[in-house]
Parts: structure tokens; sequence; C-alpha cells
């Protein structure tokens, strides 16, 4: 089994090289099921209905978020409805929406860090009560959204064995470590972003430089003038029988929007 995880996508550059480039990739690739961050999708903060169907229009089949969620209050009720969307297990109680839910035969279980993030549950102890809910013989991915490497590499080893894959996303910037860790399970700690490559994490650079550089909040709008948007993803080879992995490797391109 082929499992493409597509990090953060950001506005409506990245819904648009997604589209763009995303059908050619199943065929390449062969693809059995595709994983796409979408907590950034509509203009850079949270998600909405309308921007959630334009990336399963082109070929996403679950969408895993994070700690910007919650930005568009009109995702709310959607997240209690059968749409393949997933928010982070370990908030607490009463959240609306799941953490996890299976598609075509893959568990796709999200958790979020609480390293220089907001301070909810653990997502050590969620992923725990999750696998133990879960069949024995469940494939289950895992979107682990967070700002620390130290966290998202200690999930990655706290989970090794367990799960076919530990896939980290939230920072927007890819890392090169892809590798299969000692107990069969993939692992990343940061797929990267589908935004605009002419950016600061996929936002205008000068509003960010000015944030920086005055300490006064400022709005950040996603860069729309950057003629490129680049395009990160990992794939997972799967054995189903094993329900470990055999291949994890990065799925890098760049989209030029002319003519778009």
């Amino acid at each position: 089994m082929n499992i493409l995880m597509i990090g953060d996508v950001i506005g409506r550059p990245g819904r648009r090289a997604v589209a763009a480039l995303l059908p050619d990739l199943r065929a390449e690739l062969s693809l059995d099921l595709v994983i796409a961050n979408g907590e950034n999708a509509a203009a850079g903060f949270g998600l909405t209905e309308r921007t959630a169907e334009e990336l399963f229009e082109a070929g996403v089949d679950v969408i895993t978020s994070g700690n910007h969620i919650w930005d568009q209050k009109e995702i709310i009720e959607v997240l209690d409805q059968e749409t393949p969307i997933v928010r982070p297990l370990n908030y607490p109680p009463g959240a609306p929406g799941r953490g996890f839910l299976t598609q075509k035969g893959v568990t796709v279980l999200n958790l979020q860090g609480r390293t220089f993030m907001a301070d909810i549950d653990d997502p050590f102890r969620a992923a725990d009560g999750a696998l133990q809910a879960m069949p024995k013989d469940a494939l289950v991915v895992v979107d682990m959204h967070a700002e620390a490497t130290s966290e998202k590499q200690a999930m990655g080893r706290y989970l090794d064995g367990r799960v076919a894959a530990v896939l980290g996303t939230h920072t927007h910037v890819p890392t090169a470590d892809a590798c299969i860790l000692p107990g069969g399970t993939a692992y990343v700690t940061d797929v990267g972003m589908v935004g605009p490559t002419d950016s600061i994490i996929g936002n205008e650079i000068d509003a960010v430089l000015a944030r920086f550089l005055t300490g006064m909040p400022h709005r950040l709008p996603v860069a729309e003038r950057s003629p490129t948007v680049q395009f990160n993803a990992v794939l997972v080879e799967i054995d189903e029988t094993a329900r470990r992995a055999r291949s994890c490797g990065r799925v890098d391109r760049e989209w030029t929007r002319d003519g778009e």
C-alpha cells in the first residue's frame, strides 16, 4: 500500500498546487491513500467546508489538522459530520470532532504537541488510549502536529513498532530525516508545506519581518504574489500484512503559477 502525506496546505496557492499536481502523482506513485494537513487551507488560518471540498475534489482522501482547526468557526459543525476530517485527538473531552478515522483500511490518527503550544491533554497517553481501543491488526498512520522537533522525535520513538507511520507537521519546513525506525515505523520530523516559495513559512515576507522587528502584532497574509509554490509530501510504502513500513521517502515538487 502506498500512502502520500501532504504537508500543511497554505491558502489558495496551496490548494491550487494540490489540484494541479496531485492527479498526476496519484497515477505516477500508484497511490492508495492521500492524507493532507489542511489547518491552514483557508487564507492561511483554519479550514472551511468549501476549502476542504477543494482538497477532496483534487484527490485528497483524509484531511488532518492541528491548533488552527478552530480559526474558522464554520468548520466546527462539519467536524461532527461524516466528512473525513480529523482534529487532534488530545483536545479535552467535549471538543467537537474526532481524533481518528478509518479510510480505505487505514486509520489516520491526529495528535498535537504541547511544547511551545497550547497545554492540552497528553498526546502520548491519548495515543495509548486510542491504540488500545483499536483492533490489534489496525494499520495506523499518525499526523503528529507539533512545534518542537524533540517532541515529534519522542512520539516517533514512543510509537515505533505500534503504528505504521508517525509523520510530523506544523512548522512548514521540510526535514531531511525520513526513515524507518527500528520497530518498522516510518518517520519524518516535518513533512513541510504546500505553499508559496517566495515567503516565510507561507506568509508575506514583509509582514513577518515587521512582526519580528517591531514586536507588534501584524496581520500575516498568505504570500499570494509568489510565482511558484513548493509542494512537500512524504511517500510511505506499507506492508499490509505486517502493518509496518517498507520505505519512507520525500516527494517534493515545485508548481509554477503561470496560466493559473
